[in-house]
């Protein structure tokens, strides 16, 4: 889809969602997530959140995130079972109910990152022991680790924390066989990720898993699973010749518009935000597009005869 026909429809979003017949609403950041007695349903918007709020609507987001999730869900069902019991609806996904793990299971293939809790910033404070792992002398930034690492943070406080499993057990998070299941299973999908983008010309540089347990107590794959805003992908093809030349990879970056609202305005506090410019939201759309048909190996479709909300409500009936 090329960028003019995105801008045609850059109002064609789907913001917010109230469905009164599919039980109880609750709204996270970019999903609408309905529980009824016997499943969940969870609906993608094309919400973007940074700065801990929404910043802009993008349009034929959700429809992306869903899509991949629904891709690599049925690319990694052999390793472990997943909670996706139909997908009736571009942006909707009907999901097995289950007790979700109060972990995030977050794996990284490679040493990078600038935020207070990344692998390069504890690495760079001299850090070296990291609890179930210990990473030689010598690293560089975004150079691939020996093997994927775990490193869960906690997902229910206010502020989650980077825990390593040892702690975890401590503070009678999950015992100790969970645990060692939970980080086993992730780095297994981690590296079937891996192999699939790499096999697409994308390397999958790190992600984050959320699992729940069944009602028989077996552990199963729930949330999302390999999309852009849950995982970090490079261009594999100039990866080595930026690293040789101390030079940053490409990326699937979406820091431009963040960017953009910290130049022009204070994000953290001003009540109201300016408009995103249409530029700016269009290419952030044309970005999520690429990568899906890049991973997927699928044109993007859309239903441009439908309105969003009209289709959803239609397919929604069927379920």
């Amino acid at each position: 889809m090329n960028i003019e026909t995105i801008k045609e429809h850059i109002n064609d979003v789907l913001k917010e969602t109230d469905f009164k017949n599919l039980g109880e609403r609750k709204v996270g950041k970019v999903r609408d997530v309905y529980t009824m007695p016997d499943k969940i349903v969870l609906v993608s918007t094309d919400r973007h959140s940074s700065f801990d709020r929404i910043i802009a609507h993008i349009p034929f987001k959700g429809e992306v995130l869903n899509q991949i999730s629904a891709f690599y869900f049925e690319q990694t069902k052999d390793i472990i079972q997943n909670h996706v019991l139909s997908i009736p609806d571009p942006n909707v996904l009907v999901a097995r109910k289950c007790t979700p793990l109060p972990i995030e299971a977050i794996v990284r293939g490679y040493i990078t990152g600038v935020t207070s809790t990344s692998l390069w910033t504890h690495y760079q404070d001299g850090k070296r022991d990291f609890g179930n792992f210990v990473l030689p002398e010598g690293m560089k930034k975004n150079q691939k680790l020996p093997e994927p690492v775990f490193t869960p943070s906690t997902k229910f406080e206010e502020h989650d924390r980077t825990l390593s499993p040892q702690e975890i057990v401590a503070e009678g998070l999950m015992s100790k066989e969970l645990v060692d299941e939970v980080e086993k299973t992730a780095k297994a999908i981690f590296l079937r990720g891996q192999e699939i983008a790499l096999s697409k010309g994308l390397i999958l540089v790190d992600t984050k898993y959320e699992f729940g347990l069944d009602e028989n107590g077996k552990l199963m794959l729930i949330d999302e699973i390999h999309t852009p805003d849950s995982s970090r992908y490079w261009k594999a093809d100039s990866y080595q010749a930026r690293l040789d030349k101390g030079e940053e990879p490409e990326y699937f970056d979406k820091e431009f518009l963040r960017i953009w609202f910290k130049e022009n305005c204070d994000p953290y506090k001003d009540e109201k935000l300016p408009e995103a410019p249409i530029e700016l939201v269009a290419e952030l759309s044309r970005r999520y597009i690429e990568i899906y048909e890049t991973i997927t190996g699928k044109s993007f479709e859309h239903d441009f005869n439908t309105p969003i909300m009209e289709r959803i409500t239609n397919n929604l009936s069927k379920i």
